[in-house]
């Protein structure tokens, strides 16, 4: 059963877990869009196809919250928040050594389509896009940075490649980082805030992560969703 925050006629938010596509490819294991139709389907008893639209993705290892569009209406016009960058996306990952207490990175990336690689790239290169994200620890633990990271602009595999090109890697990854076999990459999409498409009000989901090494920071994960239990609508941690 998957694991629904909000659903009306028009939107739904739902918890992507980890190591499940978020869409079908050519490797035709199952997927998060296709489970979530299914469940709409079976919920709803809707006979023939069920719509539901993707309007972001979440790479493969990493779990979080994500929106889907329930109408053709809805897609568009969340796919339009999305292309303005009005969609918020925030995310916690736990990161190998000390990063700076507040930071803002800006790099130009490049994806090798072949081997589902991003490379940081000088930014006249061929194909280079611009990638920006801001981040915040919160805290320094055994050698790790726990931090929040926002997304100015959403690109493949963004934040793993421009954390392990600035010095300090997601802990768990083992395409940009130091991560071995077993290991879950620590990183998950924690916070949603979007307009919604027709009744334009703002909506803030949260989801926090638990196992793993995470687990090694419940006590600032507890704080923070205690805060937002009280306010949610608040971005400042």
């Amino acid at each position: 059963m998957p694991d629904l925050l909000y659903e009306d006629n028009h939107v739904l938010v739902a918890v992507k877990p980890p190591n499940l596509l978020a869409q079908a490819d050519r490797t035709g294991d199952p997927d998060f869009l296709s489970i979530l139709k299914e469940d709409i389907r079976v919920r709803y008893g809707k006979p023939g196809r069920v719509y539901l639209g993707l309007v972001h993705r979440l790479d493969r290892p990493v779990g979080g919250l994500m929106v889907f569009a329930r109408t053709s209406k809805a897609a568009s016009r969340l796919s339009a928040q999305m292309q303005k960058h009005a969609m918020g996306r925030e995310y916690i990952c736990v990161l190998e050594g000390l990063c700076q207490h507040r930071f803002t990175l800006l790099d130009y990336l490049s994806k090798d389509e072949r081997l589902n690689r991003v490379q940081v790239v000088h930014a006249s290169a061929p194909g280079a896009q611009r990638a920006v994200l801001h981040g915040k620890r919160l805290i320094y633990r055994d050698g790790l940075s726990l931090c929040s990271v926002r997304l100015e602009t959403g690109r493949n595999h963004q934040i793993r490649v421009q954390m392990s090109h600035a010095g300090t890697p997601i802990w768990g990854d083992n395409r940009y980082g130091h991560g071995i076999p077993g290991q879950q990459i620590a990183l998950w999409g924690y916070r949603l805030t979007f307009e919604h498409p027709v009744t334009h009000q703002i909506l803030t989901f949260m989801s926090m992560p638990s196992l793993g090494i995470f687990s090694r920071f419940h006590d600032v994960l507890d704080e923070i969703w205690a805060h937002f239990q009280i306010y949610p609508n608040v971005d400042e941690l």
